[in-house]
This record gives C-alpha cells, sequence and structure tokens, in this order.
C-alpha cells in the first residue's frame, strides 16, 4: 500500500511538472489581450472608412442635390421663350388636320 501512494505521489508531480509555467501562462494570456487589441483597432477603422465613405457620398448627394435644384431654377426662362415661338408659329383651325386639331384641344385643356 505505502508502494502504492508513493507511486500516485511521484505520478502526480510528473504530472503537474508537464503542465505549463507561470511565464507560460502569462505569455499565452499576453497572445490574447494582444490579439483582441489588434482586432478591436482593425474594426475601429473598418467602421472609421465605412463612415468617411458615407460622407463622401452624402456630400456627392448634396452636390447633385444642389446641381439639380439650379438646374430647375433655370429651365424655366426656357421654357417661357419656347413658349412665345410655339404661340407664334401656331396654324389656324381652317389649316389644321382633324388629328392636330384634337392635339390642340388637349394641350388647351391641360393649360387650362
Amino acid at each position: 500500500m505505502k508502494k502504492l501512494f508513493a507511486l500516485l505521489a511521484v505520478a502526480g508531480l510528473v504530472i503537474t511538472a508537464c503542465g505549463p509555467s507561470a511565464e507560460e501562462i502569462a505569455a499565452e494570456e499576453q497572445r490574447v489581450a494582444d490579439s483582441i487589441a489588434a482586432e478591436e483597432q482593425r474594426v475601429a477603422d473598418s467602421v472609421a472608412a465605412a463612415e468617411a465613405a458615407a460622407a463622401a457620398i452624402e456630400a456627392q448627394r448634396i452636390a447633385d442635390s444642389i446641381a439639380a435644384v439650379e438646374a430647375t431654377a433655370a429651365k424655366p426662362a426656357a421654357k417661357t421663350t419656347s413658349t412665345k415661338k410655339a404661340t407664334t408659329t401656331t396654324k389656324s383651325a381652317k389649316d389644321m388636320t382633324p388629328a392636330e386639331r384634337a392635339a390642340a384641344a388637349r394641350q388647351a385643356q391641360q393649360t387650362n
């Protein structure tokens, strides 16, 4: 029985001795902490890049909207001149075909 107890004690010491040392455990914990910090930095960089891209897209959208508003503001003046030209070149009712008369009537209803 004493021999069996001694054998178990020696086996326990061997198993304990084969495990990682305190230095190895600390090094592994530091490696994990460094890996987590690097991943968090990568995510932060990705978020910053996405926000910058979104800001650039928003700035472009605003610039496009301003250009569209400026273009529509300039168009009514051009329409009035073309409308004046159209009124000067209208045919009299006698010179129109039935299809032209129908089109003129539809146009008159839309403007009224």
